[in-house]
């Protein structure tokens, strides 16, 4: 099954979490087709986290789902911003969402954890 291009996914994301109460704003646009997709979550205690493509490996290839993977948990927002600007030179098609969400609910499809 496709997979939905990024840009609609963000769209449907961003909508979803507004209908759920929560604040999140697009704070970098990428590619429309396939840009990678990353969700800060910030919980408003000076401390963030930070949410990325889960890897391929772990991909829901059956049903086309995108999945998510932790890649930064509960730390100062500094060290996410410095993690997406190494990121961004990596890959400067991505998207970036913001979240202000103490209780870490972010709506995201997270990715088994590998055992």
């Amino acid at each position: 099954m496709a997979r939905l291009r990024s840009d609609f996914f963000v769209s449907a994301y961003l909508r979803r979490c507004a209908v759920e109460g929560i604040d999140a704003v697009l704070r970098r646009r990428g590619a429309a087709e396939a840009g990678a997709i990353f969700v800060k979550v910030d919980h408003r205690n000076g401390t963030a986290s930070l949410y990325g493509p889960a890897p391929q490996a772990l991909m829901g290839e059956e049903t086309g789902e995108r999945l998510f993977a932790r890649v930064l948990a509960a730390v100062p927002p500094g060290d996410i911003e410095e993690r997406m600007r190494r990121e961004m030179r990596f890959d400067p098609d991505l998207f970036l969402i913001e979240i202000d969400e103490p209780r870490d609910r972010h709506l995201l499809a997270i990715a088994p954890e590998d055992s």
